[in-house]
């Protein structure tokens, strides 16, 4: 799915703004400018964002390719070890539910968690999905 480059703000406050200016306006784009470390770095060059801040950009914005995953969810992912859609396939739904349930309780993302059923929708979905980000 395709989001608005201010989604990631959650992430790096004002990184929209610098992105934007630099005509990268949507997750996409962003991963079309950004999905390797040689692209990683050429962005970093040009817009002054350290590497690694674009790099955790890239990876929220390929856990938003998976339907069904808006922004706070992606989030919790991150908080419960998945990085990338890649990642995401590998996941046990049971498991993953567990762990992103113990990653809430830290830090109360969701008033809702997504089901066992709907995680293992989300696993179904990545491996469906190309793989984008590389490291």
């Amino acid at each position: 799915m395709n989001y608005p480059i201010s989604d990631l703000e959650a992430i790096a406050p004002g990184i929209g703004d610098v992105l934007k200016a630099h005509k990268i306006r949507t997750t996409i784009r962003l991963l079309e400018h950004a999905r390797t470390p040689k692209k990683r770095q050429t962005l970093s060059d040009r817009t002054g964002i350290p590497a690694s801040q674009i790099l955790r950009c890239v990876t929220m914005a390929d856990r938003l390719r998976v339907k069904g995953v808006g922004r706070e969810h992606a989030e919790l992912l991150e908080m419960a070890g998945v990085k990338t859609v890649q990642d995401l396939r590998y996941r046990n739904p049971a498991n993953l539910a567990e762990a992103m349930a113990a990653a809430n309780a830290k830090r109360r993302c969701l008033r809702l968690l997504p089901s066992e059923k709907v995680i293992a929708r989300w696993i179904e979905n990545a491996k469906t999905l190309k793989n984008e980000v590389s490291y």
